[in-house]
């Protein structure tokens, strides 16, 4: 019988660990199914309340290991080594993994509310100190599993990424410690649960009146253009290839702008451009710009004696050519070729927009919360940004750059080769989006909100990152004195029976 109740116990928390790996899998990564995640660690959480620790220490990093295999092939495409799949997903599952460990441990010395908060102070202070020590910013987030969930997404103007990652697990683990309370301690259980649905509720209410508020004018007519020909590869070949790829593109530019095109936007690294072939390209797109009076915004390989550098260069009426180097660039595929940029641009929109603020930052940089966070202080109402994509990664990487729209009050144009061309407004909003290949040169017209957004990310930056670790120390310190006072406890019922038995003899 024994036997048979082990068995059943074993057979439970693997169904469990297999559940949370299913529900992880689909609703997190390149494509997720938003309304998945918030699930995904509740199976794990319910079991590991009722079996031993050394077999949850071992169940919820497989959970969330199996969970992260949906990334493999694209880690693959990439052609990074299997080490480094394990080195990023294993990370995140041992850090998943300890932060259940605490919400159980807390839950059985019965400090419910340090357990509630555990495991997402755990998991939101992993992502942080991830953010400033790995090479990709915040493309690992959970967060980016709910770019389609567009009240929630609004939690970005409050509090980044770091917030809506703590909330998705906030959620998951009071439902989980309501279920182990409500059969002998239900009122509590019902407090656990009812401040779990009230954090939610206010977030969403506070989501849909934002969505409710409309963007402030102007509105700008942008046009997109983004060629997946010979593969999306760049030509390597300064002079006349570089130059006729650019001359296709500038016929395109000329066709979106005869269209009502304000801003015209094309795709990162199309190119490579010398100190002395530039000024062909110059010799191009510049007549445009002053000629039309719109603003074109194209990517190349800047390539200079002694450095070279991703470039956006910024044509816009009756102002010299000015430029953008990249600032977070890809390993290795950028950090081989290219010098980190270190100065931001901004730029006044032209005469039919006046008093307008535009930028351009390029792909990779809006993995990270600046530049954007300091192109949104300095009133940025329009983000246009060259772009370069791998395909299967057009959604996740494409719609990562729109959360930085959420959190610092503009809108985005972006142009990705291999990817999406996106245009959306500072709430997240799709206003319009096709595919890369969609044509020859696919090209893309759409209006825009350009007005410029305040936020409380903009005024208070990463703070809840900050407030993540605080908490994680504040539950700690609870575990520990909440040990101290189970042994102090216990030393006491010893001593008690002790003296009972003496007394008894």
């Amino acid at each position: 019988m024994e036997s048979a109740n082990r068995f059943n116990s074993y057979a439970l928390a693997l169904l469990a660990c297999a559940a949370s790996a299913l529900l992880l899998y689909f609703g997190n990564g390149l494509s997720p199914l938003w309304l998945l995640m918030w699930f995904a660690p509740l199976p794990v959480l319910i079991v590991a309340l009722r079996i031993p620790a050394w077999q949850v220490g071992l169940l919820a990093p497989a959970s969330w290991l199996a969970g992260y295999l949906n990334l493999w092939h694209y880690f693959h495409v990439l052609g990074a080594p299997p080490i480094a799949w394990f080195a990023s997903c294993g990370t995140a599952a041992l850090a998943f993994g300890l932060g259940v460990l605490l919400m159980r441990a807390l839950a059985h010395r019965r400090a419910m509310w340090s357990a509630w908060l555990s495991l997402p102070a755990t998991w939101t202070t992993f992502e942080f100190i991830r953010y400033w020590i790995w090479p990709h910013g915040s493309a690992a987030c959970i967060a980016y599993s709910q770019l389609n969930f567009l009240p929630f997404l609004q939690t970005a103007s409050l509090a980044g990424p770091w917030g809506m990652g703590f909330v998705l697990l906030l959620f998951p683990t009071g439902l989980a410690l309501a279920v182990d309370l409500w059969p002998q301690k239900r009122q509590q259980a019902a407090r656990l649960l009812g401040a779990t649905c009230s954090v939610l509720a206010a977030l969403l209410i506070f989501g849909f009146i934002r969505l409710s508020t409309p963007q402030g004018d102007p509105v700008v007519k942008v046009g997109l253009i983004a060629s997946d020909a010979n593969g999306g590869s760049s030509i390597n070949d300064p002079g006349a290839p570089t130059q006729h790829l650019f001359e296709n593109y500038a016929t395109h530019a000329r066709e979106l702008i005869a269209q009502g095109a304000q801003v015209v936007v094309m795709p990162e690294d199309m190119g490579v451009a010398l100190d002395s072939t530039v000024t062909d390209v110059d010799a191009l797109f510049q007549p445009i710009a002053d000629q039309t009076g719109s603003v074109l915004i194209i990517g190349m390989a800047r390539r200079r004696s002694a450095s070279q550098h991703n470039e956006a260069r910024i044509y816009g009426p009756g102002v010299a050519p000015r430029s953008y180097a990249k600032e977070h660039l890809l390993p290795p595929f950028e950090t081989s070729r290219f010098t980190p940029g270190s100065r931001r641009t901004l730029f006044a929109a032209p005469a039919n927009n006046p008093g307008q603020i535009w930028a351009t930052a390029i792909c990779k940089d809006l993995d990270f919360t600046n530049p954007a966070r300091a192109y949104g202080q300095a009133g940025v109402g329009l983000m246009l940004t060259p772009a370069w994509d791998f395909r299967m990664d057009g959604f996740w990487h494409g719609h990562i750059a729109v959360m930085r729209a959420v959190e610092d009050g503009f809108s985005l144009v972006r142009s990705a080769r291999d990817g999406l061309l996106t245009v959306a407004d500072d709430r997240g909003r799709i206003v319009a989006e096709i595919t890369s290949n969609a044509a020859p040169f696919a090209t893309l017209l759409a209006t825009v909100p350009a007005g410029h957004s305040h936020t409380v990310y903009l005024l208070l930056g990463d703070w809840f990152g900050w407030c993540a670790i605080a908490l994680l120390a504040l539950v700690l310190i609870q575990l520990v004195r909440k040990g101290r006072a189970t042994i102090a406890s216990s030393s006491e019922d010893i001593s008690i029976a002790a003296r009972a038995m003496r007394v008894h003899r």
